[in-house]
């Protein structure tokens, strides 16, 4: 029988036999890559704000307020800012940089967010840190595979739940300013939620992503970039979680 593209991918269906279990073995061996990068970038920041913390060189960067807020100095702030303009770096200009480079900024941006949140340690305990992080992992790892298996098409999901991040911005925003604790609850909660449903989403367009990539140049950069996506579904749930459940030092 002759082989029929998929429409939606431009990819080839293969009804049976060495092909599909071809194209099933890339598919598995994608993801698995792209899982690697997340976990291990999650671990390297995880590493770096816990030896930062402790060591007590967080001190040079971050300062506690009577009131329990941290106040970054103007080397915190650079420290706190880096991550963005990396993230921004690598999502537009990673049709002209190479792999190699790509990976490089990946693990520069992992270990500055482990600069950037050593803060937590100055705020909440060590026990409920630890977790919130493991619970934050069960819920990711569930999410992430619902996302990976389900057969439905979660495309219909993107505008609705960026939109809900562009709003939960500008409300954080506003909060910085009038301190409510209820509106400090409900953007915690609606954060969990929104990224919970990002972890699903984002899974599946990595997954499908692979079609397109795949034994093209773009493959290696696509799986840094598919990591960085879930690195960052997985943060902000996890912080989320902690302004939720995480207790406070006295």
């Amino acid at each position: 029988m002759a082989d029929w593209s998929d429409p939606r991918t431009g990819a080839p269906y293969v009804t049976a036999g060495a092909g599909a279990d071809a194209r099933d073995a890339g598919l598995r061996s994608y993801m698995l890559s792209v899982y690697n990068y997340m976990a291990s970038g999650v671990l390297l920041t995880g590493i770096v704000a816990f030896v930062f913390a402790k060591s007590g060189a967080i001190d040079t960067l971050f300062a506690v307020q009577e009131n329990g807020r941290v106040a970054p100095s103007l080397l915190g702030w650079l420290v706190m800012l880096a991550p963005l303009g990396i993230v921004l770096v690598m999502s537009f200009a990673q049709r002209s940089l190479s792999t190699p480079a790509m990976q490089a900024l990946y693990w520069v941006y992992a270990t500055t967010m482990g600069l950037s949140l050593s803060t937590i340690f100055l705020r909440y305990t060590d026990s409920s840190i630890a977790q919130v992080f493991f619970g934050t992992a069960a819920g990711f790892a569930g999410l992430s595979l619902w996302g990976y298996t389900t057969k439905r098409d979660l495309s219909g999901w993107g505008t609705f739940l960026i939109m809900g991040v562009v709003g939960l911005i500008v409300a954080s925003i506003v909060n910085l300013f009038i301190g409510s604790g209820p509106l400090s609850m409900a953007i915690s909660v609606i954060g969990v939620l929104l990224f919970a449903g990002l972890t699903a989403y984002d899974t599946q367009k990595i997954k499908s992503l692979y079609f397109y990539v795949q034994g093209t140049d773009m493959m290696g950069k696509t799986v840094v970039m598919g990591a960085l996506t879930l690195y960052l579904d997985f943060i902000n749930m996890f912080l989320f979680l902690l302004r939720l459940f995480g207790s406070q030092r006295n």
